[in-house]
């Protein structure tokens, strides 16, 4: 089985339960089609580096997704005719990460540097 990361970014107007259907979505699409989400990941409301569709922020989300090329190509073909999903990507990968990823890492550190800095205060 392949391997694959994909993330895509939600409009900003969306609540966080809405959010989490787009990822139960996603992950009901994968299973349909003989492949596996091992992980989601909800990185949360971020800003974005330039406006896309009159959006300066959007939710991301990544998915670990485990199964063969038919699974990403409806995922993403069912991904580009969602108008809440203003961008995504998928990348095959050579291994999944352990534990949680790069960007959940870098919020928990945000958080604890705030905390500190607000101690110290």
């Amino acid at each position: 089985m392949a391997l694959y990361e994909h993330v895509f970014l939600a409009r900003q107007d969306l609540s966080q339960s809405q959010v989490d259907q787009l990822a139960a979505n996603a992950t009901e699409i994968v299973e349909k089609n003989e492949g596996r989400v091992t992980k989601t990941e909800t990185w949360g409301l971020k800003n974005l580096a330039y406006k896309i569709d009159r959006n300066r922020k959007a939710h991301f989300v990544m998915l670990n997704i485990e199964g063969p090329g038919a699974v990403v190509h409806e995922l993403e073909r069912q991904t580009r005719i969602n108008e809440d999903i203003i961008r995504y990507m998928t990348i095959r990968v050579d291994e999944h990460e352990e534990g949680p990823s790069v960007m959940m890492r870098k919020n928990e550190r945000d958080k604890k540097r705030r905390s500190d800095r607000e101690e110290r205060n």
